[in-house]
């Protein structure tokens, strides 16, 4: 099976003769390995994976170590995803959406006298948050000892293709293996300016903060750094972005604007066009943080707090894999995997590490999962990495699948494409008189044919629970005829989706006559 594993895994060409010839010399000596699979990092997707192979009868070892942010943070087994990612921002957007659905209880008859003067114990909410990551970092430990899979609190590194060495409390070990797997993940960027890293924070760093963060200047405007200025804004605090080029870069550009400009509404403000340049810590304790914009202007301004949140990069490098003989791929820390495979055929990588793979916790644990299948169950299943559905939980959420209008006319052409869009009026800001300027969604479709839809774009309440499914609808080839003729269910936001029928190209009015239109 380990060599049919080695064929179905191979590429084409030179490459497949590379793994052909190397898989062998290995294979020759894999009966004296001490383990079936090492897996290299404790987040979703390495423990996805270890999990599997346990179930199906390997012998698995996962070795975790987080090294300290330059402030001192450091968290327990699971990875960025449990400790300082998804689930400790799910829970600040909720307080913040709490805060907002607070001020709306008064419209709905709740009587709230001090509603208007309400405050928020950011020490309370963070002892919650933690409190609850501290019991997933127990759960997951649990788990991993039911299913008999050795954890080992060390940084894993390899000293050749067959061996990884580690150090831990109680000394050091050399570990073999027939499999190795690459699931480390990544850790926040700096900028390369002075102060960033004496006196900055990062995403790593935020939901422990001991101390309420004050007012903050968030530089950089992706998806980690816009969740945070907007959970920061609604529980109250000053919140500001500086924003180098355009915010969600890789995002729909008008659904990226839009959620700009809803934020805006809320009170976030925004820095465009600008560059840090230094962070200084004054004698009262705050941070003179300065900056220029691109026509050369030199600014500055003090904030409690500055959060970079500039990118992520790959934690590879400090895996000595060159010892490995590992190629890397585009700024040299990404890995160009084939279908989880290194060019060193028993090496297998998952998650952030991959190049030009979507860095999502869902993503991982699959690719995790199925690794494990074809390498010890017999499976033939592949990871597809297309058509991932994703959210983006700013104030106002964005979920989104597929293809954005702009992708979608670069790889078809403006006039093979449909753009179907519309503006709608959620029945719940009725009664507190929210604004429903910023509540649009759209689809993207091919115009000849059945319109096969290719991508989809929804932006207002609870975003993610409902692009989920029709997440599975574009898996499922949904085309617009047949979303047309879905039957919605009455008053959702979600069945927007089902009365959507207005083009772009036809110039009509995309704005609601009424709530059921």
């Amino acid at each position: 099976m380990a060599l049919r594993a080695v064929l179905s895994f191979g590429g084409s060409g030179n490459r497949n003769r590379f793994l052909l010839l190397q898989g062998a010399r290995f294979y020759g000596t894999k009966r004296d390995a001490e383990y079936d699979l090492v897996v290299v990092g404790g987040g979703s997707g390495g423990l996805a994976c270890a999990k599997e192979a346990a179930n199906l009868g390997a012998k698995v070892a996962v070795l975790d170590y987080v090294i300290p942010t330059p402030l001192g943070t450091k968290w327990g087994l699971g990875g960025t995803c449990v400790n300082v990612g998804c689930i400790p921002k799910k829970l600040m957007h909720q307080a913040a959406l709490l805060g907002e659905a607070v001020h709306d209880a008064k419209a709905y008859g709740w009587q709230l006298p001090e509603a208007e003067n309400i405050t928020h114990d950011w020490a309370s909410l963070r002892e919650s948050v933690q409190n609850h990551i501290k019991s997933v970092n127990w759960v997951t430990r649990v788990e991993l000892r039911d299913k008999k899979v050795e954890y080992i609190n060390g940084l894993g590194v390899f000293k050749d293709p067959y061996t990884i060495h580690t150090v831990t409390k109680k000394g050091e070990r050399t570990l073999t293996s027939k499999y190795f797997l690459i699931a480390t993940g990544g850790r926040p960027r700096y900028n390369d300016i002075p102060g960033a890293k004496e006196y900055g924070i990062t995403s790593d760093d935020i939901f422990s903060l001991e101390n309420s963060p004050g007012k903050t200047l968030v530089i950089g405007a992706g998806y980690i750094g816009l969740e945070c200025a907007g959970f920061l804004r609604g529980l109250g605090f000053d919140a500001t972005v500086m924003v180098r080029s355009v915010v969600l870069r890789e995002f729909d550009r008008q659904m990226a604007e839009v959620i700009q400009e809803s934020m805006v509404l809320r009170g976030v403000k925004f820095l465009f066009k600008c560059v840090p340049t230094a962070i200084e810590k004054q004698d009262d304790g705050k941070l003179l943080a300065k900056w220029k914009s691109d026509d050369g202007q030199e600014f500055s301004e003090t904030y409690d707090t500055v959060l970079f949140a500039i990118g992520r990069r790959a934690l590879t490098r400090e895996l000595h894999t060159d010892r490995a003989g590992i190629e890397l791929a585009g700024d040299g820390e990404k890995i160009d995997a084939v279908n989880e495979q290194t060019n060193v055929p028993h090496i297998f990588a998952v998650g952030d590490v991959l190049y030009k793979k979507p860095e999502l916790t869902p993503v991982a644990i699959h690719a995790g999962k199925l690794l494990a299948r074809r390498l010890f169950g017999g499976g033939t299943a592949q990871m597809d990495y297309q058509n991932v559905a994703t959210t983006i939980f700013s104030p106002l959420e964005y979920g989104c699948v597929g293809l954005s209008e702009e992708a979608a006319v670069e790889k078809y052409g403006a006039e093979s494409v449909e753009i179907y869009h519309a503006y709608y009026k959620p029945t719940e800001f009725f009664i507190p008189q929210k604004s429903i300027a910023h509540c649009y969604l759209k689809v993207v479709a091919m115009r000849e044919g059945e319109q096969k839809v290719i991508g989809m774009h929804f932006i207002g309440p609870n975003a993610g629970e409902i692009i989920q499914g029709f997440g599975a609808a574009i898996k499922c080839d949904l085309t617009m005829e047949k979303l047309m003729g879905t039957v919605g269910i009455h008053p959702t936001v979600a069945e927007e989706f089902t009365r959507i029928n207005i083009t772009k190209r036809s110039g009509k009015d995309p704005n609601p006559a009424s709530c059921c239109s």
